[in-house]
């Protein structure tokens, strides 16, 4: 599919546009790129597991004061792979969907 194809059909005559629902190209920009979001939410979710190893092993030295506080903290990090791994499935079901779609 040709993109300046797309880029030729304007905005409906018929239909008036939203006022500041648009963002310009700089605002747009400026923020970070999505593979810098998603490259900072593995590294975060990488320093959670490896803190959470380094509580177990710390639990399994017996050199725990608050066993509450690492059994939450397992729980976090359990919780946020299996958010990782539920958005990296959605992400690949739109994938192979879009690939599916045909011309």
């Amino acid at each position: 599919m040709n993109i300046e194809a797309l880029q030729g059909l304007g905005a409906h005559d018929e239909v008036a546009p939203l006022s500041g629902a648009r963002a310009s190209a700089a605002e747009i920009s400026a923020g970070p790129s999505f593979t810098e979001r998603v490259s900072s939410g593995l590294q975060e979710l990488n320093g959670q597991l490896l803190a959470a190893q380094g509580d177990l092993q710390r639990l399994a030295v017996g050199d725990v004061e608050n066993l509450h506080e690492v059994m939450v903290r397992l729980e976090e990090s359990r919780i946020a792979l299996q958010l990782a791994m539920q958005v990296r499935n959605r992400v690949l079901e739109a994938y192979q969907d879009v690939m599916r779609m045909q011309i």
